[in-house]
């Protein structure tokens, strides 16, 4: 088969389907991320701890939690167009405000309000590419989706490679309403998947879609695949929250002690492995099974971390970044399909968005624990509860179904 045939085969609405989901996701992360990018700033200018920083962190995952399991009823009822326009809207507006804090607490109310926009994004996106593309190309169109996220990091690491040493970093929070204009476009060129609409006429009604999540066949099965998520999502915000303040901070702060730009400059080129990681994960899981190849990912991502940790070289570090991030991310283009195959239709985004985010839930601890323990033993030590985060997600896997194949109801 030519490589891109896969491409040319899909529908002119599954195509479409699939450039929505990858530049919400996109723009999601280069919202999300600002912070990450300004956060040694912006700890200077408030006077924040590395534990208040990183319980900053913390809320937003939470808050994004509540958001995607909003989200996830919303796309389910009124459709996966709708909840995506919605939840792309919140998350810029509240952004951009981010760059209005005056304060702390101002700091922290918008970013719970980003939060929940944030987590809508992902669990409409992945229902609305799983239900558009066939079982044969699904977990390579849900690698593209994902692989965006890092270029969204990317972009987020340039724009406050130019900004940030200009105006600072309250400019670098504005340039995050950019994204809301993407919703004009979403709004006149997506449709809603046929096999949501063939459903929609026989909908549920209250919280009959949780419900069945955790009916008495799936309950089992819902508790490990979001248990597995946490482990996966634990380690990467524990990781990539603190990477660019890391590189930023002092040797005397615990830091590297990297100038903005180079900092920025070892971040996008992280992006590159981690683009590669989310494209890989897609094509290998569609040619030797979801399961095989996560379990492959998480314990070379385990490796690899207690590596990148070990070392204060800036030139071990360029080189180490790339797998850190091919190993430590990729394997979130799978989750979206493995959860897709698991659950039927009429309840796929809710449980998309609660396996998801009640994980971020979880996970939400993660730059917070990172960040005390930064503070009290060193970023050595912190980050090696993320190798055994990653390890441990791993072995949950022996109890998950391999789902490859599977078409959807």
């Amino acid at each position: 088969m030519p490589r891109f045939a896969w491409w040319k085969e899909a529908s002119p609405d599954a195509r479409r389907a699939l450039v929505a989901a990858s530049f919400g996701w996109m723009l999601d992360a280069f919202d999300v991320m600002l912070y990450a990018m300004v956060l040694a700033s912006v700890m200077a200018d408030l006077g924040m701890a590395k534990s208040t920083a990183g319980l900053l962190g913390s809320l937003t995952l939470i808050a994004s939690a509540f958001g995607g399991l909003v989200f996830g009823i919303v796309a389910d009822r009124h459709g996966r167009r709708t909840a995506m326009m919605y939840s792309i809207l919140i998350y810029s507006v509240f952004t951009a405000a981010c760059g209005l804090s005056t304060s702390i607490l101002m700091l922290a109310v918008f970013r719970v309000l980003l939060g929940l926009g944030m987590g809508g994004e992902w669990a409409s996106g992945a229902a609305l590419v799983s239900e558009t593309w066939s079982g044969e190309h699904r977990g390579k169109a849900l690698g593209v989706v994902q692989s965006s996220w890092a270029v969204g990091y990317a972009l987020a690491a340039a724009v406050a490679a130019v900004v940030l040493p200009i105006w600072g970093w309250r400019a670098v929070f504005f340039a995050g309403v950019v994204p809301a204009l993407f919703t004009l476009w979403i709004r006149r060129n997506v449709r809603e998947p046929e096999i949501w609409r063939a459903r929609r006429s026989r909908g549920t009604k209250g919280l009959a879609e949780l419900a069945e999540v955790f009916s008495p066949e799936r309950v089992r099965l819902t508790a490990l695949v979001t248990l597995m998520n946490a482990c996966t999502l634990f380690a990467w915000w524990g990781l990539n929250l603190w990477i660019p303040a890391y590189l930023s901070m002092t040797a005397e702060q615990g830091g590297i002690g990297l100038s903005p730009r180079l900092m920025s400059g070892l971040v996008i080129f992280m992006q590159v492995g981690m683009w590669l990681g989310y494209v890989s994960f897609g094509f290998i899981s569609d040619r030797f099974g979801r399961k095989r190849t996560y379990i492959a990912f998480l314990v070379t991502a385990a490796v690899f971390v207690v590596l990148y940790s070990s070392t204060r070289d800036p030139l071990a570090l360029l080189v180490l970044g790339p797998f850190v991030a091919f190993f430590g991310t990729g394997y979130f283009s799978g989750f979206g399909a493995l959860t897709a195959e698991l659950y039927p239709t009429k309840i796929r985004a809710t449980a998309q968005g609660f396996t998801y985010n009640t994980g971020r839930i979880v996970s939400a601890a993660a730059p917070f624990i990172v960040g005390s323990l930064a503070q009290v033993r060193g970023f050595g030590f912190s980050f090696s509860l993320i190798s055994l985060a990653f390890l441990a997600a791993a072995l949950i896997w022996i109890w998950i179904p391999e789902t490859l194949g599977r078409e959807l109801d």
